[in-house]
């Protein structure tokens, strides 16, 4: 089924990872967002499986440090890394959550939170309206980070250094100033990178020149982690072992990967912002062919065709539609039997959330392609009256080709 408003589109947009060139209109099921552990502020906050990776990881790495430090623990000093890897994520999730507060005290919105590989991620549904919102907004992570380290050496001079507590708390704080410290770094997407970003959008008065500026720094920051974390390993000494040589690469390959990625995701978001007020429902709408649900597919694309239409309503016996024909569902029916299957068999009920006005645009449309997850929503005037359909996938490739300047 095609576009019958010769409205001309570009190709769905490839996805990787957190680099994306469009939005991602449907919400994620919440199953994949990983194992919910609670609703802080009313923002829930999952714990990925990439996280049990690098739980792991700590644990085995500082499970063998511990053997030099306290002897005496035998094996359970793997206990004693593992609790210190889960009291660790918490000083992130506390870091997270200094970023929920500030969004929620500026009404921004916040998706969710992720504890994941290597750190944890805030999901903030808008932009700060001002430079120096956006710094504060980006500050408050590190300086809770710095924080929280400031606490645990003040908790570890009441302890005896070579105890459980001591080491724990000495890792704690050790742990939570290089967080401070790695996400104060200048580029996309740490939070340095939104500071700088924020001082050169106030300096120049243009987000996008921010962008720019703290997109390029963040590149330059993951070419500088990528051949200098090894280099730093390297230089500690002669007594490194193959093993510890190899962490060193694939983390600083890790690292580099994300910060590389996430500082291109940030332009295109940036991007996105700006065309985002162009993109409106009433041009993204095909024309849509009314039939029962008894009438045989063959048919119904048959005055799809005559019509010029580019989708399929279902209605009922007076005429009012009750659902929408999926357009994968029609590609996976052989030619040869389309005469003998019924539209019903292949629409999706007309839930409330699948009707959109079509004077819908930019956020707000956004917001109600998130809040209702499908491929295909019926667009209906102020009257009620049917005014055509919208699939996800127009709407993807209208905004990869604004992004794209296309």
């Amino acid at each position: 089924m095609s576009d019958s408003r010769g409205r001309q589109t570009s190709d769905r947009p490839p996805q990787d990872g957190d680099s994306r060139p469009g939005p991602r209109p449907p919400e994620e099921p919440e199953g994949r967002n990983g194992i919910l552990m609670g609703r802080p502020f009313g923002v829930p906050v999952y714990v990925t499986p990439s996280w049990f990776v690098i739980a792991a990881l700590i644990t085995w790495v500082f499970g063998g440090q511990l053997e030099n430090v306290l002897p005496g623990l035998g094996a359970n000093r793997y206990l004693v890394a593992f609790f210190f890897a889960v009291a660790f994520y918490g000083s992130v999730l506390i870091h997270e959550l200094a970023h929920t507060v500030v969004a929620l005290r500026y009404r921004l919105g916040v998706r969710r939170i992720r504890l994941q590989f290597l750190g944890g991620v805030s999901e903030i549904e808008k932009e700060a309206e001002s430079p120096w919102r956006e710094f504060w907004l980006a500050f408050v992570g590190p300086l809770l980070s710095l924080l929280l380290g400031g606490v645990f050496y003040l908790a570890v001079q009441a302890v005896e250094l070579s105890s459980v507590p001591g080491v724990l708390l000495t890792g704690l704080m050790i742990s939570n100033l290089v967080v401070a410290a790695f996400n104060l770094l200048p580029g996309l997407p740490l939070d340095g990178g939104r500071m700088l970003r924020a001082v050169v959008w106030a300096v120049t008065g243009r987000p996008m020149t921010g962008t720019v500026a703290a997109a390029w720094a963040g590149r330059v920051l993951a070419v500088a982690v990528l051949i200098g974390l090894p280099l730093l390993g390297a230089a500690r000494g002669a007594d490194r072992t193959t093993t510890d040589t190899l962490i060193d690469a694939v983390l600083a390959a890790v690292l580099a990967v994300i910060i590389w990625n996430g500082a291109g995701a940030g332009v295109q978001q940036a991007r996105l912002k700006e065309v985002l007020p162009d993109l409106r429902l009433r041009d993204l709408v095909r024309r849509g062919v009314e039939v029962s649900a008894d009438t045989p597919l063959g048919e119904a694309l048959r005055r799809v065709r005559e019509q010029q239409a580019g989708a399929v309503v279902v209605v009922d016996g007076r005429g009012d539609p009750i659902g929408l024909v999926r357009e994968s569902q029609v590609r996976e029916v052989p030619e040869h039997r389309r005469p003998w299957i019924a539209v019903g068999a292949l629409a999706r009920d007309l839930e409330p959330g699948l009707r959109l006005p079509v004077e819908l645009a930019g956020e707000d449309l956004l917001r109600a392609l998130r809040a209702h997850p499908a491929t295909e929503y019926l667009v209906v005037e102020a009257d009620g009256r049917v005014y055509g359909v919208a699939t996800l996938s127009d709407i993807e490739r209208r905004l990869t080709a604004a992004i794209a300047g296309r």
